[in-house]
C-alpha cells in the first residue's frame, strides 16, 4: 500500500495518511507545543471542534505514533483523562553533521514564522518566491549559453528535482498549464511541525521560479498530502511561448 503524501525516505503510510487532514495537522501541532501534553478536552477547547471529531482525529495521530497517550491521576475521583504527548521528532540524527548547522538555523526561522507572522502562509511563500527567483537563475543561465529556452513548466521541474522532490509530470490539462506530483520532500520533517510556513515556502518557490522563467502572471496551488504518495502542485497559465 502506498503512503498518502510525499516520502523523506521510507514509505510511512500511516502517519502521511494521519496527516492528510487540516485539523490532525493543526491538533499535532498544539500538542507539540504543550510541554505536559494535552487531554481531549484541551484540544476542543483550544480548536473548537467538537469532543468526539477530537477523540477521533487523537486516536489516529497515536495509530499513527505521531501521538502517545496515558493516564495520570491528580487526586480527583473518577478516572483520570487521557493525556496526550507527541513523540519526538525522528531523523535529525541522520543528517549530516555539516548540514546540522544549516538545518537547526532553517527551523529556528520557520519556528519564528510559524509564531509571530500575522499569516505564516503568506510569509513562507514571499520567502519562498524570493528564493525560487535564485534557484531559476542558474538553469536561466545555462539556457541561455546552450540556446535552448525550454517552457517555464518544465524549467519549475527542473527547480524542483535539483531540490530533492522527485517532481513528475502526471497531466497537461491546456497549454501553460501542469499538475505535478511530488514524490518526495527533503523538508519533510520542518512541513510536518510547521506545515503553514513551509508549503507556504514551497508553493512561493513555485512562483518565484515561474516568474523567473518569463510567467509572472501564473498562478499556482499546492494541495500537500493530497494523494497516496505525493503531494499536488497545479499550475496556471504558466504562458503558451517559451522565454528567450
Amino acid at each position: 500500500m502506498e503512503e498518502l503524501g510525499p516520502s523523506s525516505e521510507l514509505p510511512d503510510t500511516a502517519r502521511h495518511r494521519a496527516l492528510s487532514a487540516v485539523s490532525r495537522v493543526r491538533i499535532l501541532d498544539l500538542v507539540r507545543r504543550a510541554e505536559d501534553g494535552l487531554t481531549a478536552a484541551d484540544v476542543a477547547e483550544a480548536t473548537g471542534l467538537h469532543p468526539s471529531t477530537v477523540r477521533a482525529h487523537l486516536d489516529q495521530l497515536v495509530e499513527s505514533e505521531l501521538l502517545t497517550r496515558h493516564r495520570r491521576g491528580d487526586g480527583s475521583p473518577g478516572r483520570p483523562a487521557w493525556r496526550y504527548r507527541a513523540v519526538p521528532e525522528s531523523g535529525t540524527e541522520a543528517a549530516p553533521r555539516a548540514d546540522r548547522p544549516y538545518r537547526d538555523l532553517a527551523a529556528a526561522l520557520i519556528g519564528h514564522l510559524a509564531r509571530d507572522a500575522d499569516d505564516p502562509h503568506a510569509a513562507g511563500m514571499r520567502a519562498g518566491r524570493d528564493w525560487g527567483r535564485a534557484l531559476a537563475a542558474p538553469v536561466n543561465a545555462e539556457r541561455a549559453a546552450s540556446g535552448t529556452p525550454g517552457t517555464p513548466v518544465d524549467g519549475v521541474v527542473r527547480v524542483l528535482d535539483a531540490l530533492g522532490f522527485t517532481p513528475q509530470v502526471v497531466d497537461r490539462p491546456a497549454e501553460g498549464s501542469a499538475v505535478v506530483h511530488l514524490r518526495s520532500c527533503p523538508f519533510l520533517d520542518l512541513a510536518l511541525s510547521s506545515p503553514d510556513v513551509v508549503c507556504g515556502l514551497h508553493q512561493g518557490v513555485v512562483g518565484g521560479a515561474l516568474a523567473a522563467f518569463g510567467a509572472p502572471g501564473a498562478r499556482t496551488e499546492l494541495e500537500p498530502f493530497a494523494l497516496p504518495g505525493a503531494c499536488v502542485i497545479r499550475l496556471f497559465g504558466a504562458g503558451a511561448r517559451p522565454r528567450q
